[in-house]
């Protein structure tokens, strides 16, 4: 079934389409890394429509040829107030290459998934066009490529330390995380006739002073200063002692304002708004999306990025895990900000009258499926946190863990006439749903098991162990090992009562800073031992505005400033990433040179010689190999106390 809605149902990409809303003018511009599809889970589209709401003409340059003679950043003309420019729904350098830095072919938020369509560093290098031809109009960043790169950072792909991208882009002033309350902000106060340049105090927003320019004030706020650039640039460890106070305020309910010298300059790092409420979530998802991508790319393929998600509904924003490997509470925060079900309802139905839709909503879910309005139970409490993490090294005893409003919602979703099937295809927080390890749990977990394995899982359940060893796990801030065996044996017993059969299926890291490369090989075994032949690994990519990017760039850790052993030469990373495929007959040879050098024979009898198909056992049938690991932690954890 095709779409035949009106061309002015999107916002206009070019003149032709800003002359069939009678504009000849528009008030904001946005440049964006990502092909223009109108859905809110694309960071363009929400940004773009709420400033629409706003009663503002707004346009959109999605992915301008920064090659040739720059007409692309000239065919809508000069915005009144300023451009918006973002790299997309992803930072431009992880889009562009896989861990071992090699290029990619392809590029999933393009037409066609073809690559070649976005600069590196695609914030500065748009910004700094921007500034040539415009150098009168104010240019706004946004989007996790400039949010995570908003003060001093670790470059893994030019490997050294760059400074705020507003220095390196010329930008006039960044919004960090999720833009909508700051933008707007920046917005009400434009109307008011605000000069753009005197935007400095707006929450959620980074500035640079010039030398000898008095800094702006807030009777609400503190301060607090960081090393400096080039304090950073000649010691490490300094570098390194930053991070803990970047987070900490990033996630505060009461932040304080940071600052950092870059040379004679200031940067100024505004406090964050506090969690956006459910009105206000609302609000964002309710806009006027048509769903869809811009009818121009009909003819140069599907967007690969869209075609995974155009059946899905976001409940909810933010993490509490605080991994130390992932950018999702760096962006997003870790405070959760939930829809109300009836917004959630309202977006099922709309997804029920898409074009194509067959009854299958692919994902119910949100950056941890399981984490749906939860929150603490006293907020005066939350306001004294710093934590990073509301659930490591234990769940915070003031977190409500029900997962019955999720259960609730699902069986709404599933009780619609046209839905046949509701997966969450999120990863799912096992953790949370295991009650050796979530003290809150309540009955609610039972309840919620229930209704995942027998209506919400499309033939296998994804999740996320990332690791066996317990020191690796007690840096990446994931909880012990024995808890995901808990969880499997707990899943395993829900899909049998239901006769159902449908696999876990883990996800694993190797490289994490920590992580020896026999700890990699004892993850084999012990993996081996559960019947898992993994498929779901990853080598660890350092990406700005992680812990375990600063120990890996620093080799400190940030919060102790003790060293930590990290593998960062190809050749170690290889040496770790082989383990995860014990199973094929190319490695054998390479896995027992090494578990040779290692001296654990014990090790080449379980992962070379035991090549038969491996069998699911009792999580009491410990092997001998891995209770000596385990007393040999044990031994560690009382010699370090």
């Amino acid at each position: 079934m095709e779409d035949l809605r009106p061309i002015t149902d999107w916002l206009p990409i070019s003149k032709k389409e800003m002359r069939k809303r009678d504009w000849e003018e528009l008030d904001v511009i946005i440049i964006s890394g990502d092909a223009y599809v109108d859905h809110p889970a694309f960071g363009t589209a929400v940004i773009a429509r709420i400033i629409e709401s706003e009663g503002l003409r707004v346009g959109i340059v999605p992915q301008p040829n920064w090659r040739d003679n720059l007409q692309d950043f000239q065919k809508l003309g000069k915005p009144r107030l300023f451009f918006g420019v973002t790299a997309g729904c992803m930072d431009s350098m992880v889009n562009h290459y896989t861990a071992g830095k090699r290029k990619r072919s392809s590029d999933s938020y393009t037409p066609g998934g073809e690559a070649g369509f976005r600069p590196d560093y695609a914030v500065t290098v748009y910004t700094q066009i921007l500034k040539k031809l415009f150098p009168d109009v104010p240019v706004l960043i946004g989007g996790i490529e400039a949010s995570l790169r908003r003060v001093t950072h670790y470059d893994y792909w030019k490997d050294e330390l760059m400074p705020s991208i507003l220095e390196s882009s010329g930008a006039d002033l960044l919004v960090y995380g999720m833009g909508e309350q700051p933008l707007r902000n920046i917005i009400d106060l434009l109307k008011k006739g605000v000069p753009f340049e005197s935007l400095k105090t707006v929450p959620q927003t980074s500035v640079i002073i010039p030398e000898g320019e008095e800094l702006p004030k807030n009777k609400r706020w503190t301060d607090v200063e960081l090393a400096s650039h080039q304090a950073c640039l000649a010691d490490k460890k300094t570098y390194s002692s930053n991070f803990k106070v970047v987070e900490q305020e990033s996630n505060k309910l009461n932040a304080r304002r940071i600052l950092q010298k870059i040379g004679e300059k200031t940067l100024l790092i505004n406090p964050p708004y506090k969690t956006m409420t459910e009105k206000e979530m609302d609000t964002t998802f309710d806009l006027p999306y048509t769903r869809l991508p811009h009818p121009k790319y009909k003819t140069r393929g599907p967007i690969p990025a869209y075609d995974m998600i155009k059946f899905s509904v976001n409940m909810h924003r933010g993490c509490f895990g605080g991994c130390s490997f992932c950018t999702i509470s760096a962006h997003q925060g870790k405070f959760i900000a939930s829809r109300s079900e009836t917004s959630i309802m309202k977006e099922v139905e709309e997804v029920t009258k898409m074009p194509d839709f067959k009854g299958y909503i692919s994902d119910l879910g949100g950056p941890s499926a399981n984490m749906y309005k939860m929150k603490g139970i006293d907020e005066a409490i939350c306001e004294r946190c710093v934590s990073p993490s509301c659930i490591h090294p234990v769940i915070c005893s003031n977190l409500d863990t029900s997962h019955k409003p999720m259960t609730e919602l699902y069986k709404k979703v599933d009780a619609h006439p046209l839905i046949k099937k509701a997966f969450v295809g999120s990863g799912i927080r096992y953790d949370l749903l295991t009650k050796g390890y979530n003290k809150n749990g309540d009955d609610s977990i039972d309840e919620y098991m229930d209704q995942l394995v027998t209506r919400h899982i499309s033939g296998r359940l994804k999740v996320a162990p990332e690791h066996t060893a317990e020191n690796t796990l007690k840096i990446m801030r994931k909880p012990s090992f024995k808890h995901f065996k808990e969880f499997k044996k707990n899943y395993d017993a829900v899909n049998k009562k239901h006769g159902l059969d449908q696999p876990l299926i883990p996800y694993f890291i190797s490289s994490h800073p920590g992580t020896t490369e026999e700890d990699m090989a004892e993850l084999a075994a012990e993996t081996k031992e559960l019947g898992f032949k993994l498929e779901q690994v990853q080598d660890f990519t350092p990406t700005p505005m992680t812990v375990a990017t600063e120990i890996y760039y620093s080799g400190y850790h940030p919060y102790t400033l003790q060293k930590v052993q990290t593998a960062i030469s190809r050749d170690d990373k290889n040496d770790q990433n082989i383990f995860f495929f014990w199973y094929k007959d190319e490695n054998k040879k390479k896995i027992t040179e090494r578990l040779k050098a290692m001296k654990r024979p014990d090790l080449i009898e379980v992962l070379v010689e035991d090549q038969q198909k491996p069998t699911h056992k009792s999580i009491d049938n410990t092997p001998k190999w891995l209770k000596e690991r385990r007393e040999k932690e044990a031994k560690y954890r009382k010699f370090k106390k």
